[in-house]
């Protein structure tokens, strides 16, 4: 009997996305920008583009970790993430619209989540489904700690990639 290779969600869960510095991801459609920031409890409250939706999916292949798609509510609408080459980078956006229930094939929204560190089980790293060893990560542009792909050789451990839900 074959097994269906489609993605088939089974769950969501609804977190903040923090980096090692304790800041919270935010999204500013707005402005075309994902960055980390300090945020203050009042900000958090009313909760702009900063609590996101993990949509976690049913996986025939469960080594390569939890696949999952991240989406965020920003004034009424629904962004979802996903990775595009611009200029021979790959660059992290976010895109009006829904993460869909099922994904057939490869997919530019799609992470596979795991642990940061085997002693760490709160922390995690994510790593993009359609380029082995790229993971999210934080990049210093200027003021901004922005959103961005990162790439990691085998036994590194790189603190801009871990993420704490």
């Amino acid at each position: 009997e074959l097994e269906c290779d489609a993605l088939c969600k089974e769950k969501i869960l609804q977190r903040v996305l923090r980096n090692v510095n304790s800041q919270l991801l935010v999204v500013r459609p707005d402005l075309n920008v994902a960055a980390f920031e300090d945020v203050t409890d009042q900000e958090m409250q009313s909760g702009k583009g900063m609590h996101f939706s993990i949509h976690c999916y049913k996986t025939t292949t469960p080594l390569a970790g939890l696949p999952v798609a991240f989406s965020v509510q920003v004034e009424g609408k629904s962004y979802y993430m996903c990775c595009e080459r611009e200029r021979g980078e790959m660059i992290v956006r976010f895109k009006e619209g829904q993460v869909p229930k099922e994904i057939n094939g490869e997919s530019n929204i799609i992470f596979f989540k795991r642990t940061f560190t085997s002693c760490c089980s709160k922390a995690f790293k994510f790593e993009y489904s359609m380029e082995q060893g790229m993971f999210l990560a934080f990049e210093q542009e200027g003021c901004l700690r922005k959103l961005t792909l990162k790439k990691l050789s085998k036994d590194e451990v790189d603190e801009t990639m871990k993420i704490s839900l």
